[in-house]
């Protein structure tokens, strides 16, 4: 039979996942290297840890805090790559890891409210530069700004070009 102290338990850790999955599913659209369970997982993780430590061993929590935040670094560190030209990949990903990893502590802590808006604010943070609006109006900017390049160019007159001048403003 499942004792209060372990529904509770369990059903923090769900929240984190939950929550977790829902950050790791933005990542996974915009083809991150990470994937949503694998956030999931150590929000998940995270919270289980904490809640466990908290209902049972309450005078570990801070050494359990600790080593949530290492292992999650050794993960984020994990997400972090180099492409083959020389570009570096995976740094949200790994923030996001992290900060989900705090959602789950916060979570796991009773802190159900927390988690649920700080999640909300890693959402948003992560994923703004991806809304309808924004790309739509990154879009216009950019078609303003080729049109002004091509007015440009064409405003130079084929004698300009020939003896090497530059055209004069007006």
């Amino acid at each position: 039979m499942i004792t209060g102290v372990e529904l509770t338990i369990v059903l923090r850790a769900a929240l984190a996942a939950l929550l977790g999955f829902i950050i790791g599913r933005e990542r996974e659209v915009i083809e991150s290297t990470n994937r949503a369970r694998a956030v999931a997982l150590a929000a998940m993780t995270a919270a289980a840890l904490v809640a466990l430590t908290e209902a049972f061993y309450p005078d570990e929590t801070a050494r359990v805090v600790a080593g949530v935040v290492t292992g999650i670094g050794f993960l984020g560190a994990g997400a972090i790559m180099r492409s083959s030209i020389g570009e570096v990949q995976g740094l949200t990903t790994a923030a996001s890891m992290w900060a989900m990893s705090a959602i789950g502590m916060a979570v796991g802590a009773g802190h159900e409210l927390l988690g649920v808006l700080l999640a909300l604010v890693v959402y948003v943070t992560a994923a703004i530069t991806k809304w309808p609006v924004l790309t739509r109006l990154r879009q216009l900017r950019e078609q303003r700004q080729a049109k002004v390049a091509r007015s440009q160019t064409r405003q130079a007159s084929p004698e300009d070009e020939a003896s090497g001048s530059l055209p004069v403003e007006k």
